[in-house]
């Protein structure tokens, strides 16, 4: 049965990734599983804990145990964690080396461990993603440096910008968002070892040895303390793909906006019959957007969760840890679909810039009235400039006139500006400000 929407033979492939599938599949957590309590047997074989023969037959065969999976499945339904069904088993297939199996170890133990290798992975697959994402912001930014088109504040024309200035602005969520993950990575790539009440009291005054060793078998850094209660790291790795995923929705949006027939300045890429309608053949929807955003919504959900979880009763929780198995599985894999789909949604991006300067001049100048203010301010006083301009404005729209005819108009106007200086200051083109200095700065950027 395929009965969640990562699941979904004919959904799935638009919300999530093969790729982040594979990590989080059942079979990819238990093996991680395995790989953890391998690492436990080679560090206590090493440090002389348990004999290093059975350390050795752990490490070369526990993956080999061929699992009864109805009988894990049943008997986990039963124990309520899925370890003590899978040690019994492992042990089971490692004959004499099977007692030494799990040695000082509890449940949460090999599972948060497991986890944190699966975030590691789930991690470096974002990341080469990301830095896939940002090459194509770079290359749209830098293409479209110089193109003009209409600013939009409350939905209404600003000012002028330029669509590689929008694209910088993209970049720059995304790159800050590769900086956020190199400093995460320290504190959420910590295994978890600390025995049956978090002191590591099964193995003495050994215990701080073989979780160090553990860790250096596993690769990841040694933690402080026990945290098995204190999951901040964790509830921060979701509150980074929360992030991410609220940084493509932006992206989407405004993209889903511009492909609207009244813009007609971008679309995604066409591919025959992608975003068509069942019965208006004209329609090309948005759907990598659509994807985007809809992620950004789930995964902001699961966030909070990841939070809400994060809140554990004592030292082991009774409920709130069991958010976790559903939280941050489910927020990797939708922001590697929302990932996906904004790579390929900019790889192939139509931009229309004739259209961006159509729409650019459809109000008749009235999106540079600033430009003009500014430009009579010295000679009227700034106040006065602007009620000046206010005027113009409505006369233009109520009369159906450029912004440049009725300021020709106007004595108060004339007098101190020629008309080479009104059609100057009424070409959008020419106040544009800094956004292509802007975009430089932001190309100039390591990326990180």
């Amino acid at each position: 049965m395929h009965s969640t929407l990562i699941d979904n033979r004919f959904l799935g492939s638009l919300f999530s990734t093969d790729a982040m599938r594979a990590v989080f599949a059942d079979t990819a957590t238990l093996a991680r599983y395995t790989d953890t309590e391998i690492a436990l047997a080679r560090a206590e074989g090493r440090l002389g804990l348990i004999p290093s023969e059975a350390a050795h037959t752990i490490a070369e065969q526990a993956h080999q145990v061929k699992l009864d999976m109805a009988r894990l499945q049943r008997e986990t339904h039963n124990v309520g964690y899925p370890i003590l069904p899978l040690v019994h088993q492992l042990a089971e297939g490692l004959g004499a080396a099977g007692k030494y199996l799990h040695w000082g170890a509890t449940t949460q133990d090999i599972m948060d461990t497991a986890l944190v290798l699966q975030i590691r992975e789930g991690l470096a697959l974002l990341e080469q993603d990301l830095r896939a994402v940002a090459v194509q912001l770079r290359r749209l930014s830098h293409t479209y440096r110089d193109a003009p088109m209409a600013g939009r504040t409350h939905l209404q024309h600003a000012l002028p910008t330029t669509f590689g200035l929008k694209t910088a602005i993209w970049l720059g969520m995304i790159e800050r968002n590769l900086e956020r993950l190199q400093q995460l990575r320290p504190r959420v790539l910590v295994g978890q070892f600390a025995g049956a009440g978090g002191t590591l009291a099964s193995l003495g005054d050994r215990g701080l040895e073989v979780q160090a060793a553990m860790m250096r078998e596993l690769g990841l850094g040694v933690p402080d303390t026990t945290w098995h209660t204190a999951r901040d790291g964790l509830a921060e790795t979701a509150q980074w793909l929360g992030l991410v995923t609220m940084s493509l929705a932006k992206m989407a949006l405004d993209v889903s906006l511009m492909m609207a027939n009244e813009f007609s300045e971008v679309f995604e890429p066409f591919v025959q019959g992608r975003g068509a309608s069942s019965t208006m053949p004209q329609k090309r929807n948005p759907i990598s957007c659509e994807v985007m955003i809809g992620a950004a919504k789930t995964v902001r959900h699961l966030a909070g969760l990841a939070l809400d979880g994060a809140v554990q009763d004592f030292e082991r929780a009774t409920g709130p840890w069991q958010a976790e198995w559903v939280a941050l599985p489910e927020a990797f894999l939708h922001t590697a679909g929302a990932v996906s789909q904004a790579l390929f949604m900019l790889s192939g991006l139509e931009v229309d810039t004739a259209r961006m300067r159509q729409n650019l001049d459809s109000t008749g100048g009235l999106i540079v009235a600033e430009a003009v203010m500014m430009g009579l301010a010295p000679e009227l006083g700034r106040n006065e400039a602007h009620d000046v301009v206010y005027s113009a404005c409505r006369t233009a729209l109520e009369s159906r006139r450029t912004l440049a005819q009725v300021l020709k108009s106007m004595p108060e106007v004339t007098q101190h500006v020629s008309a080479e200086r009104i059609d100057f200051l009424c070409d959008p083109i020419n106040y544009l400000g800094t956004a292509p200095q802007m975009v430089d700065k932001a190309l100039q950027l390591p990326a990180h």
